[in-house]
């Protein structure tokens, strides 16, 4: 007697297969998401295509924003690179825990009982990596496999910190690339391949990890000076060789965003795109002595300042966020944000939960990406080193330094700092200033007044 025919055969085959793939699906679905961090190095605010660059082409990251959310008023907690890495990994202000950088003669780096976003993540199950810059720390106990890393490849520090741009070092402090705990290769100034050879790394990474969450951290060493990027992307960009490393990055940024989508993570990875801070305009004589022009330091758009300073354009950087999942396109986001809130968020999605025995200074910015009412009114503080320069509020930014004194600016009509409004506002100064003082309590930082 035939049980079957060959029709309903055929049919429980089908529908066998469809439950296989249903149940991967929703193992998938049920993955914690991957995060992929992209940190760039000195990008300023207007050197990006969809930041209103007219001369550079960045359709990879303009695509990112399509995609996904665009910060308008995104800041990073330092503006030099050591002490803004340190509050994205740690979710604190560097003022807590690593106010200076670390460079080729520094004996130590981020404090070693900073807890990092790497070991988190390690703790529920992540892969994670660090490729690119690190600059926290080059010593044994402070490079990134001993910060919760699983791997690291690139640089300890800035690629500029080589002789003769860096007088102040010797031979011995010579630039070398990473693997791991080791420094395995003279880098010097041969950089033409950095942005290609951290891409390769990533790409490696993302491949090895498909089956697991991951947590990849990319810190580009570029567009930091010395500047540089291989035959391949030379010559190409309307925005002069400065131009031509912003594109080599975005290409990265679609080498990065196709893996992940040749192997079915993209619905599932939340890819976060920013700088560490503004652009360094005003050159050192040292490096204007050695033939580096001015325009090939970045755009700060509209803003006031750069790196270094606490105006706008040292501190506000581009952000951009894409997580198909979760995130609606073409989302365009204007409330004050900060990586220190990233540092809480990606712990959130991730399921994780960060310390409770210290001051943390990030919020977690989970519903404001799913599209969710959130009124960000929280102040943030600029610390310059060790001195607290500048507290936005609101649409409110007051500034007191030795040098220009008591500056108050409305951001939201001046987002450029163009106009003191302090004398005719004063009861506002008053109201910010209380806040700088109860920060300067609470931490170790010192005031202008």
């Amino acid at each position: 007697m035939k049980l079957f025919t060959n029709n309903t055969f055929a049919c429980l085959i089908l529908l066998l297969i469809l439950l296989l793939l249903s149940c991967g699906k929703t193992e998938e679905s049920n993955r914690p998401p991957n995060v992929v961090l992209i940190f760039t190095d000195d990008l300023g605010y207007g050197d990006l295509g969809c930041y209103g660059n007219p001369n550079i082409a960045s359709p990879n990251i303009d695509q990112l924003a399509v995609d996904g959310i665009r910060f308008t008023s995104f800041y990073v907690a330092a503006a030099v690179c050591s002490p803004s890495r340190a509050a994205l990994l740690t979710g604190r202000y560097p003022i807590r825990n690593s106010p200076k950088n670390f460079g080729p003669e520094s004996k130590n780096g981020l404090p070693k009982q900073e807890i990092t976003l790497a070991n988190l993540l390690g703790k529920k199950g992540y892969a994670t990596a660090a490729i690119g810059k690190w600059h926290l720390g080059h010593q044994k106990g402070y490079l990134p496999t001993d910060r919760g890393f699983d791997q690291f490849y690139g640089l300890p520090y800035s690629n500029d910190m080589i002789l003769p741009w860096c007088p102040w070092l010797s031979e011995k402090d010579s630039l070398f690339m990473y693997e791991n705990s080791q420094p395995n290769k003279l880098v010097g100034f041969d950089q033409d391949h950095l942005t290609e050879n951290y891409t390769k790394k990533a790409l490696d990474f993302i491949a090895k990890n498909k089956e697991k969450p991951f947590f990849l951290y990319l810190a580009h060493s570029m567009p930091h000076l010395p500047i540089s990027t291989s035959d391949q992307f030379k010559g190409k960009s309307e925005g002069g060789f400065y131009g031509d490393v912003i594109e080599t990055i975005d290409w990265s940024v679609g080498e990065v965003l196709r893996e992940l989508e040749t192997h079915g993570l993209s619905n599932n990875t939340l890819v976060i795109f920013t700088s560490d801070n503004g652009p360094w305009n005003n050159l050192p004589d040292r490096m204007l002595q050695r033939g580096v022009e001015r325009w090939h330091t970045g755009s700060t758009g509209l803003l006031r300042g750069s790196k270094a300073t606490s105006y706008e354009g040292g501190f506000r950087v581009p952000a951009i966020m894409r997580w198909p999942a979760t995130i609606e396109k073409g989302t365009v986001n204007r409330q004050p944000v900060n990586t220190m809130d990233v540092f809480q968020t990606i712990l959130s999605i991730a399921d994780a939960t960060g310390p409770d025995d210290r001051v943390m200074d990030g919020r977690d910015i989970l519903p404001l990406l799913k599209g969710e009412k959130m009124t960000l009114n929280e102040a943030f503080f600029y610390c310059t080193g060790t001195q607290l320069q500048a507290v936005r509020k609101m649409n409110w930014k007051l500034r007191v330094t030795k040098k220009e004194g008591v500056q108050l600016f409305d951001l939201k009509n001046d987002p450029g700092e163009n106009y003191n409004i302090a004398e005719r506002n004063t009861e506002q100064v008053e109201v910010l200033k209380k806040l700088m003082i109860e920060f300067s309590n609470n931490s170790s930082a010192t005031i202008a007044f």
